[in-house]
């Protein structure tokens, strides 16, 4: 998968365990309610009883006053008198915070039940009744939700799954039909490459004149850079699974030969070289790191300006190319190695060159640093574990 496709999956899957965790959560809090809401009905009757029972009591002692002083008591609940005023007369309550808007209400571990006195009894207008809750019905909640919201998890992870795979077979199929034509456009330009190649070379240069030798030139000069886009074709084609011919080489003999090959893209960009090169072996496999140095070139050359500089410094360990050229935006240095990643449309390519560094470093376990600044230029360091240390 592509770091594109990662990514973009990244920011669906995140918006839609988002969506997923809401609604689960909203749908709990309602079942939580509902389940409350039923229970309470449930007490509402026993608690209405409850009551009766003491509202009978409370006339009684308010026919016996003052004869009589002892508020009436029930082991089965407490109770409280309030007046017109919402003010305690009496209470025998554990919990005193009382809410005279609802009938019947839960508070504290307690359930509190209000009952609106048609008499005033002893000058009382609402009598709250007061029982323990027991949260039995809280825990049978609590694992019903749990059971419920892990069940209705795992189905829409699923679901998640694969509107996943729907959201992005669109950019998938995208890819594949660019990876066929980037396979049939690569055989295609192997025998025409080739026969012009063939022909430049055999070309003897002193036999032509001024104009011709101009030409010739010009031709050399597609021809490379068509040649080197081929490479890279066919690299991501048809080799990047070939098993690697690993040895030890001379590296700094390998950019020498590199930099001969762009030899004539220097001189057609008029791009002055300095190169600073010291002897350096690696152990891999020299068809693929001449492919990851072709390529931070051909970058330094098409991103260069006219007129313009590179630095080639090579040391045991490390590999840095530097060069004067438009620099790349901050935005665009996160992406700047995924596979069709383009940022400057005024060069050709298809997008492939970073990418392919960056699966051969990975292969080679190479560190890649890149520093770039929009108008200065950019560098490239390539730096891998020295085989002495």
């Amino acid at each position: 998968m592509l770091r594109s496709e990662r990514s973009t999956l990244r920011r669906f899957l995140a918006l839609y365990a988002f969506l997923t965790l809401a609604l689960v959560l909203l749908v709990s809090v309602l079942y939580y309610r509902s389940e409350e809401r039923i229970m309470l009905l449930q007490r509402k009757a026993q608690v209405a009883d409850y009551a009766a029972d003491q509202i009978k009591r409370l006339r009684r002692l308010h026919e016996h006053f003052p004869r009589e002083r002892t508020y009436p008591r029930d082991p089965r609940f407490r109770s409280a008198i309030y007046d017109l005023e919402h003010v305690q007369i009496f209470s025998t309550m554990r919990n005193n915070v009382v809410d005279f808007r609802r009938d019947i209400y839960r508070h504290d571990g307690v359930i509190h039940f209000v009952k609106l006195l048609d008499s005033y009894y002893l000058g009382a207008k609402y009598l709250f009744i007061e029982i323990p809750d027991d949260r039995a019905w809280f825990w049978t909640t609590l694992g019903k939700t749990a059971l419920g919201a892990g069940a209705a998890l795992f189905l829409l992870a699923l679901a998640g799954l694969y509107l996943a795979r729907l959201f992005l077979s669109p950019m998938r199929r995208s890819i594949e039909l660019l990876d066929r034509f980037i396979k049939d456009t690569t055989h295609e330009l192997n025998t025409p490459l080739m026969t012009i190649l063939a022909n430049v070379e055999g070309l003897d240069p002193a036999a032509l004149d001024a104009r011709q030798r101009k030409k010739l030139e010009r031709i050399d000069l597609a021809a490379r850079t068509v040649s080197t886009l081929y490479d890279d074709l066919k690299y991501v084609t048809l080799e990047s699974e070939r098993p690697a011919r690993d040895t030890e080489f001379d590296l700094k003999e390998l950019i020498e030969e590199r930099i001969l090959f762009f030899e004539t893209m220097f001189r057609a960009r008029n791009i002055e070289l300095h190169t600073d090169l010291r002897p350096a072996v690696m152990h891999a496999d020299r068809r693929l790191i001449a492919r990851l140095v072709d390529n931070l070139l051909s970058n330094a050359v098409k991103y260069n300006r006219r007129g313009g500089s590179i630095e080639v410094t090579l040391r045991q360990g490390e590999l840095s190319i530097r060069d004067s050229g438009r620099g790349i935006p901050p935005e665009a240095l996160r992406q700047i190695f995924d596979r069709y990643a383009r940022f400057d449309e005024s060069e050709g390519g298809f997008g492939l060159g970073l990418d392919i560094v960056r699966r051969i470093a990975q292969r080679y376990a190479l560190e890649l640093s890149l520093d770039s600044e929009l108008g200065k230029g950019t560098e490239v360091r390539v730096i891998w574990k020295d085989a002495e240390s």
